[in-house]
């Protein structure tokens, strides 16, 4: 049996990058296609793994760059990334590891983040909000085309896998699917996170800095705050967030994973301010102990236990309902009252440990396979 596992890109540090880490842990001699590479900006561990790229690797050395010339070089790029003669292609996927060239018959497996973002989710970015003109009307009709092509790629998966029901129903809905989606929420690495009974006075957000992170919606509530806030994470809005923020809030970048570590540990609680398909920082901050104060919405519903009012002791998070400064600062206020149980809150993060997410992933795949050998 000879299987191959694609990734759109591996250019960053996340969640996604993760659950390719898992599956290479499933599947250790498995190569792994991707259009673009490298090896300082994403994780160490990739570094032993047998990574295959397109030609767009050549052209480009960073996230910057490739978001830039994405579209039409990486697309073609992918388009023509061999991946054939192997039985099961696992792919793990947002937006273009389904264009790669495979051979009729082989078993595809799509682990779906999130049906494409840009096609299908425009409005997440400030860059498609704030155009107008003739400039929307290119924006609309690249959006339309990739839309097109993405919904026809999709449609060569024999089997889907989504991170939360959610994303199950988003992925049946967008690909106009009949056949049922599997639903395996990604790993938290349990073990690279531990408990400290040393807590600093300091939030915590950790994140890229993108529009839709809404990181600038906690920099407004900890502007007003006064109180300390760390934000670790890189991207597109960093200088613009940079010049936000008052003198109690500092940014970090590059840390290691122990320093990581230890700032999940010691915080008083991790700020998640966005609307996430899934969102792996909440159960890095659990598996560390910390609770997290989590806008209500997407993957925390299916990731958190959030504070009722009666379940002190068993509760994981605070929600606010609205992506406003002031419901932030009411939920800050609210987390403050609480006596947290750091050691249930680890207990939970517990049950998506990453040896339990592998599992799960593996007899998937094989199940899958032996149904058609």
């Amino acid at each position: 049996m000879k299987i191959a596992i694609i990734h759109d890109e591996l250019m960053r540090r996340g969640g996604a990058e993760q659950v390719v880490l898992s599956f290479h842990k499933a599947f250790p001699k498995a190569p792994i296609f991707t259009m673009a590479y490298n090896k300082d900006a994403t994780y160490e561990e990739f570094k032993k793994c047998n990574i295959v790229t397109s030609w767009f690797n050549k052209l480009v050395s960073g996230e910057k760059w490739m978001k830039r010339l994405y579209f039409p070089l990486g697309y073609w790029a992918m388009k023509q990334l061999d991946v054939k003669d192997y039985d099961i292609v696992l792919m793990s996927t947002t937006y273009c590891a389904k264009y790669v060239n495979i051979s009729p018959g082989t078993l595809i497996i799509t682990y779906c983040h999130c049906p494409f973002r840009l096609a299908w989710y425009p409005q997440s970015y400030s860059e498609y909000q704030n155009s107008k003109g003739l400039k929307r009307i290119i924006f609309d009709q690249v959006i339309n085309m990739l839309r097109k092509i993405d919904f026809n790629y999709a449609q060569r998966t024999n089997h889907y896998i989504a991170n939360t029901h959610f994303i199950a129903s988003e992925i049946k809905e967008k690909y106009n699917l009949a056949l049922p989606v599997e639903v395996n929420n990604p790993p938290v690495k349990c073990s690279d996170f531990k408990i400290s009974d040393c807590l600093g006075d300091y939030y915590l957000v950790v994140s890229r800095l993108e529009y839709y992170k809404k990181t600038d919606l906690v920099i407004e509530a900890f502007n007003e705050l006064g109180l300390p806030l760390i934000i670790v994470g890189k991207g597109s809005k960093a200088n613009e967030l940079n010049k936000m923020a008052k003198q109690n809030i500092h940014f970090k970048s590059g840390l290691t994973k122990q320093q990581l570590s230890i700032l999940y540990s010691e915080c008083k609680a991790l700020i998640f301010p966005q609307h996430e398909d899934y969102g792996i920082t909440p159960l890095e901050a659990n598996a560390s102990g910390r609770p997290v104060i989590a806008y209500g919405i997407g993957g925390v519903i299916e990731t958190m236990i959030p504070f009722d009012g009666t379940n002190e002791k068993e509760c994981t998070a605070v929600f606010f309902k609205s992506q406003t400064k002031s419901d932030l600062i009411n939920a800050i206020k609210k987390s403050q009252l609480i006596n947290f149980n750091q050691g249930f809150i680890r207990k939970h993060a517990e049950k998506f440990d990453e040896d339990l997410f592998t599992n799960r992933v593996k007899s998937f795949v094989l199940s899958k396979y032996n149904e058609i050998k």
